[in-house]
Formats: C-alpha cells, sequence, structure tokens
C-alpha cells in the first residue's frame, strides 16, 4: 500500500499513485523493516528535480520494478526540502561513499537507519557506466539474505564516518595574520578569468562566495565580472527575470531549468551589493527584475515564498523557457525588430538545447546576450535599440505566458523565506521602493503567524494550513538575519528584538561547547544517526555561518560579547578547511571578514520622512558590516540611547564619532572617509 496521498508534500504527492509501496519518514517504517527483516530504500528527492522525474518515470512507475522493491524492500521516500536534517545525514553517507552527491538519492539502510550502500540517480537498465536499477535491486536483496554479516559491517563502518564527519578538526589558535587575504587567492587559482564563475563546468552561482568576494578590494574584480557573465547567459531568464539553478557548461549558456527561492534571494542580495560598489545600473536591473519574479510567481496572497519551480514543462526540460526562429517570428512578425531580437539574444535554426531525454521536442535556444544592448547600440549609433528591444522582450514574455508552465512547489521553508525576506528589505532600502519593504513587512508577519510556536521557536515549513517539522538552526538564524535586514530598512525595532530572541533560541538550542561550532538540529529534534554540523554552504549559506553572522551582528547592535565569541570560535573550528576549499565556505568566510571589519555604526534618528534623505545617502554606499540603525527616537539600543533626533545622523567607528549632521553631504563625506 502506498502511503504517501496523506503527506502534504508536493513531492510526495508527485509518488503518490508509484506501484512503489512508498512509506513516509517515520518510526512505523523502520518497525516494519524489522518485523519484516528486510532492508530500508530510502529515496530522497525534491519536487523540482528534473532527475527526479526521470528515476520515477523509469524504475517507480514500473509495475515489474516496483513488485522487486515491494517484496524486498521497505520503501521510504523524503522531501529533501521538507527533511533537510535526514537528507543531510544521509546525503554525508552518499559523498563518502561515492565521491560525489546529488537527487535523487537512493540510500540502502539497516532496519535501525544505518546505510551501508548508497548512490544517486540509477538508469533502469546498465548504461552510462552505473548499475541498472533492477540489477543494484537484485545485488542487495541477494546480499541482504545471504551475506548480512558483511552489509552490517559495511553499515557499522559507514554510519562511523558520518558521525566522524560531523566532527570538524579542532581549531588550532586564533585566525593566522592575513587570512583573509590568503581566502581571496586561493579562491583566484580556481577562477576562471575569461567566463567568470569558478573551476569548470557545471558552474553554479556561489553567492556566498561572491558576497565574501565583494568586500574585499582584492577580490571585487572576481565577483563583478562574474555577476556580469552570468546576467548575460542563459542561466538568467533573459525575458521574465531570476536565475536558473546552475549552468551544465562553462559560458553559463544552457541552463538546469528549475528555480530555486534560496538561489534568487541570495543572488538579488549579491547584485545589489554589486550595484552599491560600482553604480552600474545592469546590477540594480537584475535585481529588480529578479524580485519582481519571486513577487509574480513566487509570493503566496498570504505572505509566504514558495520554494522552487520545476525544470521542466509537461514532461521536456525547459520548454517554457527556450525558442526556435519560427516561434519568435510568429510573436513578432517580420521586420527590422524581430531580426534585431534573433541577433541580440543568439537564436539560430540550429538551435543551442535539447532535452537528451525528449529528443521529438526537436533543438531549441536559450535566450542569451551576445552583447550587452547598450554596447551594441553604442557600435550601431541607434538611441532607439534599446528601447525597441525593451518592447520586443515584453510582447515575447507575454506570449510566453500563453504556454505551459513548469510547476511551482508552494509549501513555504522558513529558512529560505529569511533569505527572501532580507532580499526584499535590503531591495527596499537600496533602490528606495516602498512595495518592496511591504512585501517583506507582509513576509515577517506570515512566519510570525504561522510559524513561530508561542515558546518563540519556529516551525520549518507550511503548506496546507499547517506549519510542520521541528524547526532546524537554518529556520532560526537565517530568518533572524532575515529581519535584521528588515530592522535596517523600515526602523522598526520590534523586528531586531526578534531577531535577537531567535539569536537566544539559536545558541541555546544548537551550540556545542565542545566541539566549538554549532549543530544543524537542536535538542528537542528526533535522534536520527548523528547530530550534524554544516559549515560547508552548498547552495545556500551554512548553518554555522548563519550563525556566526546573526551572532555578529548581535554583539554589533547590542553589545553581546557572547555573539562575537561564538561566532569567532566557529571560524576558527573550520579554519583549515576554508583555506583548503574556500569556494564552499563563501559564509564562514563573510563571518571571518565581518570579525576583522571595523566597529561602524550610523545611527539615523528622527520620523521617516526626516530621515529619508539621509538613508538615500547611505544606501550608495556598500557598508556590509555598517549597524545602521534607523529610528524615530533616540533610544531603545546603546547606539540610540539619549541621542536627539529630528533627521540626524551620527557616525561612530570604534569608540570615535563624527559630529552629528542634518546635512546629507556632510554625511556622504564621513561616509566616503570609511
Amino acid at each position: 500500500m502506498n502511503r504517501l496521498a496523506q503527506e502534504s508534500s508536493p513531492y510526495l504527492l508527485q509518488h503518490a499513485d508509484n506501484p512503489v509501496d512508498w512509506w513516509p519518514w517515520g518510526e512505523a517504517a523502520f518497525a516494519e523493516a524489522r518485523r519484516r527483516d528486510v532492508p530500508v530504500l530510502l529515496s530522497i528527492g525534491y519536487s523540482t528535480c528534473h532527475w527526479c522525474h526521470v528515476m520515477a518515470h523509469e524504475s517507480f512507475e514500473d509495475a515489474q520494478t516496483a513488485e522487486f522493491m515491494n517484496a524486498h524492500f521497505v520503501n521510504i521516500k523524503v522531501d529533501r526540502e521538507e527533511r533537510p536534517d535526514v537528507d543531510g545525514i544521509y546525503m554525508t553517507a552518499t559523498q563518502l561513499m561515492t565521491g560525489q552527491g546529488g537527487w535523487p538519492m537512493t540510500v540502502f539502510l539497516t532496519p535501525d537507519g544505518q546505510p551501508f550502500y548508497a548512490g544517486t540517480y540509477f538508469p533502469p537498465e546498465d548504461r552510462y557506466g552505473m548499475p541498472g536499477f533492477r540489477r543494484l535491486l537484485a545485488s542487495v536483496a541477494h546480499a541482504w539474505r545471504e551475506d548480512r554479516d558483511k552489509l552490517a559491517g559495511n553499515a557499522q563502518a559507514l554510519s562511523d564516518h558520518v558521525r566522524e564527519a560531523s566532527r570538524p578538526r579542532p581549531a588550532v589558535g586564533d585566525l593566522p595574520e592575513g587570512f583573509l587575504n590568503r581566502g581571496v587567492e586561493n579562491l583566484r587559482r580556481v577562477y576562471d578569468a575569461d567566463l567568470g564563475g569558478f573551476g569548470r563546468a557545471p558552474k553554479f552561482p556561489a553567492p556566498t562566495t561572491l558576497d565574501f568576494l565583494l568586500t574585499q578590494p582584492g577580490g571585487r574584480d572576481m565577483a563583478l565580472h562574474t555577476l556580469r557573465m552570468m546576467g548575460r547567459g542563459g542561466i538568467y531568464d533573459q525575458l521574465g527575470g531570476g536565475f536558473h539553478r546552475y549552468s551544465v557548461d562553462e559560458r553559463w549558456l544552457v541552463p538546469h531549468f528549475e528555480k530555486m527561492l534560496y538561489d534568487n534571494a541570495q543572488l538579488t542580495r549579491t547584485l545589489l551589493r554589486a550595484y552599491q560598489a560600482t553604480g552600474d545600473e545592469s546590477f540594480a536591473r537584475l535585481a529588480r527584475e529578479t524580485l519582481a519574479y519571486l513577487e509574480r510567481e513566487m509570493l503566496s496572497p498570504q505572505g509566504g515564498f514558495s520554494s522552487a519551480q520545476d525544470a521542466d514543462t509537461q514532461g521536456v526540460e525547459g520548454l517554457t523557457f527556450t525558442w526556435t526562429p519560427d516561434e519568435i517570428r510568429g510573436v513578432l512578425g517580420e521586420g527590422p525588430d524581430t531580426e534585431l531580437v534573433l541577433r541580440v539574444y543568439g537564436v539560430t535554426g540550429e538551435g543551442n538545447f535539447e532535452d537528451p531525454h525528449r529528443p521529438d521536442a526537436g533543438r531549441r535556444n536559450v535566450l542569451h546576450l551576445l552583447t550587452p544592448p547598450a554596447d551594441l547600440a553604442r557600435d550601431l549609433g541607434d538611441e532607439t535599440l534599446t528601447l525597441r528591444l525593451d518592447a520586443a522582450r515584453a510582447r515575447l514574455f507575454a506570449a510566453r505566458q500563453q504556454r505551459p508552465q513548469p510547476g511551482t512547489d508552494d509549501k513555504v521553508p522558513t529558512s529560505w523565506n529569511g533569505l527572501a525576506l532580507a532580499a526584499f528589505a535590503d531591495a527596499a532600502r537600496i533602490l528606495g521602493e516602498a512595495h518592496l519593504l511591504e512585501i517583506a513587512r507582509r513576509n515577517a508577519g506570515f512566519v510570525r503567524d504561522h510559524l513561530r510556536l508561542p515558546d518563540g521557536t519556529l516551525r520549518h515549513t507550511f503548506k496546507d494550513g499547517a506549519a510542520r517539522v521541528e524547526g532546524l538552526l537554518e529556520d532560526h538564524a537565517l530568518y533572524g538575519l532575515g529581519l535584521v535586514a528588515l530592522y535596517q530598512a523600515g526602523g522598526d525595532l520590534g523586528h531586531l528584538a526578534w531577531a535577537a530572541e531567535l539569536w537566544e533560541v539559536v545558541r541555546r538550542d544548537f551550540w556545542d561547547g565542545e566541539a566549538n561550532l554549532f549543530r544543524s538540529t537542536g535538542g528537542r529534534a528526533e535522534t536520527l544517526l548523528t547530530r550534524q554540523a554544516q559549515g560547508f554552504d552548498s547552495a545556500v549559506l551554512s548553518d554555522n555561518a548563519a550563525a556566526a553572522l546573526l551572532g555578529l551582528w548581535m554583539n554589533r547592535y547590542f553589545g553581546d560579547g557572547e555573539g562575537e565569541r561564538l561566532a569567532r570560535a566557529a571560524v576558527r573550528t573550520y579554519q583549515g578547511d576554508m583555506l583548503a576549499a574556500p569556494g564552499g565556505f563563501g559564509g564562514l568566510w563573510q563571518a571571518a571578514a565581518f570579525l576583522e571589519a571595523p566597529h561602524v555604526e550610523i545611527a539615523l534618528i528622527g520620523t521617516p520622512p526626516e530621515r529619508a534623505p539621509l538613508e538615500r545617502v547611505v544606501a550608495r554606499h556598500p557598508l556590509p558590516f555598517a549597524a545602521l540603525a534607523p529610528a524615530e527616537r533616540g533610544e531603545g539600543l546603546p547606539v540610540l540611547e539619549g541621542r536627539p533626533g529630528g533627521g540626524t545622523a551620527y557616525v561612530c567607528v570604534g569608540h570615535t564619532c563624527d559630529l552629528p549632521t542634518r546635512d546629507p553631504g556632510v554625511l556622504e563625506g564621513q561616509l566616503r572617509r570609511l
């Protein structure tokens, strides 16, 4: 019996009609495995995962394969976005066993949850140099019957390695001199100076690393060039805004087409910081378009943001987003504007993309900018080119909206909503657009009303009117960081007080004083194979980085020495890994940069209209670690206490303050000296 129909996860519901007797994660499934004396087949994925769909179609929808699975295993299906704690443990096991990870993830467990064999996607028959899934199932079932002792030994050894991986090497001494410069130079060794990004294909956006580089004068060029190349490539949705998951090639041309809330929220903040650093309006445009995409397609009427959109449409990857020349001519007609679009966006009859699983869909084109329109307009001496191109883009997008659209996973993850909250709040402050601030405030209200428990802790996800799963470190730390950004944008001290409340939860429930790091799960969470600790960023700011950054903000605003102490200890714990693999620890590199940054406070006191001219000046300056403190009155924070308002700015570095000023020009000069 398939037991997924009563679940709320869109991913689990996608598998509710499989002939596989799926169980959701829980003790009942493991009890059944013990009763039947069979191993557990654990399959982990998420609703917008292309290869998860492929494996489901090839294997989980196949009656013969399902019959064998049901006879020889207890089969558990897990949504990694709903249970990142479960995913993290078995992803570690998969990486230890195979040297790589990804989704779908396929792990074979003993009935007490210990992994003994793991992999990712398996084709139905032997190909791609991988064993076929059916042959693998038969081999595992045979080994379970005939060689149980060996499997048990493998399970114990692999479980011990997973536990050991959660214990980073102890730190030796404080951070070395020149630590940040060493990080920048190590990143430069893997930097692609021609195309931007780091390493070879596939290329990922790496917003946490780019954010760190933007704080370092010696690394800023790498971040800015990477962002410009990404903005021109097919990884960016040239018509609808927003970034796809990653590029399968080195040129940022052909993406994996799913769109994730976390990528777009984090990259928006990165683009805004690039805009502050350069004044380049192209970065502001990309940020605005990405936010418009999130508002249009990912924001619920209640104020929460959905987690992701699918890579596939009607079983074809990228079908919604790709074009043929005839399709473009069908929308725009024949004429010079059509030829301009084909030229600018590199659209040819040969195409540049084909879904390998659906060659019947034909060769199509991922739109990408061969030449930035402003550069082409200048070269051709055509002042109308940009306006003509914008009008054509609008018509193409309107036509695209009439196509079948990819599915949206509408569960609301608290942690990723914290990233979105920070993006909209930063954009409201930096771009001066009030409606973005209202979206951010509405999101905070949604999380407060639906995901916050009476004891101040948070739940992990919201779906179909219910909040589920014990809140993890990522939820409390990332939402706390979002609330700091919201306070900086709106001046409501209640939001900063809520961030401080979440920090108390973080250090009470997640700090491990013996290991000098933050654990991903708290003491009240379900007991799993181990309590993991995450310093590596993967696609999202790591748990330890988010917690360290939140602690540092609490130190800046409230003088919380414990916040800085724990942040420094966490960075010290991971310093060896940070130097060895700098591209994977951008969040902790940001925390290290914060630790070395001068203690800058900028208090802006007065009513919102009185503060507005001063806030516009501050918004132009890239000051990522400055404690910006807007308020109506001089009370509520140490930086505010006893200071007159009326639209007055106070800029302090360490224990030295400039003269208070109400003159935006004077404030501009004070900030430039920083």
